[in-house]
């Protein structure tokens, strides 16, 4: 029984239960943890329906908030101009991890209609160490993870400029297999190098059979369908 002014008593059945950031104190605001997906368009799009960004952010959804920062046709170079941006150094509450996907643009060939994109390989991984460090000067507990670009599907690529353009498709390719591979090499030797994570899907992906159909759309663009199955 009650009494006039007082509160009922408050039970688990009645209130949910409360996180330890809210039971520390009634003027305590709780930050809620943040992952950061930073990229090109592979990160852009990574939140369509079945994306790896999307399967992320169910993962995480009782956990931490995933946020993506990902700028379609970017490369390294581009990205250095957003990263204090993105990153502020008086930010009052870094990212709990950071993913960093950067290299298929930054891959493109030159002489071709995409060179505009092209970073030579070994300022591309300058590049990326120059991100990484921004971030540890942000935050010394951030997880950073770095991706390698993806593996190319060069018949497939072909196919569909074929499809759009017809016989005007251009004969000469914009990307190529082994080009990615190296820019991948060079990714995977720098997170030897700073001591963090790294996730090798130039190899990981081609260790499956039939990986251009089941892994890439549009030859470039990762599967929305299937990656985050895998």
């Amino acid at each position: 029984m009650t009494t006039p002014g007082s509160c009922p008593a408050t039970t688990a059945a009645t209130h949910p239960p409360m996180c330890a950031a809210s039971a520390a104190g009634g003027s305590q605001k709780m930050v809620r943890p943040r992952l950061v997906l930073f990229g090109d368009s592979i990160t852009e799009q990574s939140f369509r329906p079945g994306g790896w960004g999307a399967a992320l952010a169910d993962t995480y959804s009782r956990k931490a908030d995933v946020v993506v920062r990902g700028y379609g046709g970017y490369n390294t170079r581009w990205a250095l101009f957003l990263v204090h941006h993105i990153f502020p150094l008086d930010g009052l509450a870094p990212p709990l991890a950071t993913t960093i996907f950067f290299g298929a643009n930054d891959a493109a060939l030159l002489g071709r209609t995409g060179e505009r994109q092209h970073v030579p390989v070994s300022e591309y991984k300058n590049n990326l160490k120059m991100i990484v460090n921004h971030l540890k000067d942000c935050s010394n507990s951030m997880v950073i993870v770095l991706i390698t670009p993806p593996p190319i599907d060069e018949e497939g690529r072909e196919r569909f400029a074929r499809s759009l353009y017809g016989q005007n498709a251009r004969k000469l390719p914009e990307r190529t297999n082994e080009m990615a591979g190296v820019y991948a090499g060079y990714c995977v030797e720098l997170a030897r190098e700073m001591c963090i994570p790294c996730v090798n899907i130039w190899s990981k992906m081609q260790e499956t059979e039939g990986w251009q159909k089941l892994y890439l759309r549009k030859e470039t663009q990762l599967s929305t369908r299937r990656l985050s199955k895998h």
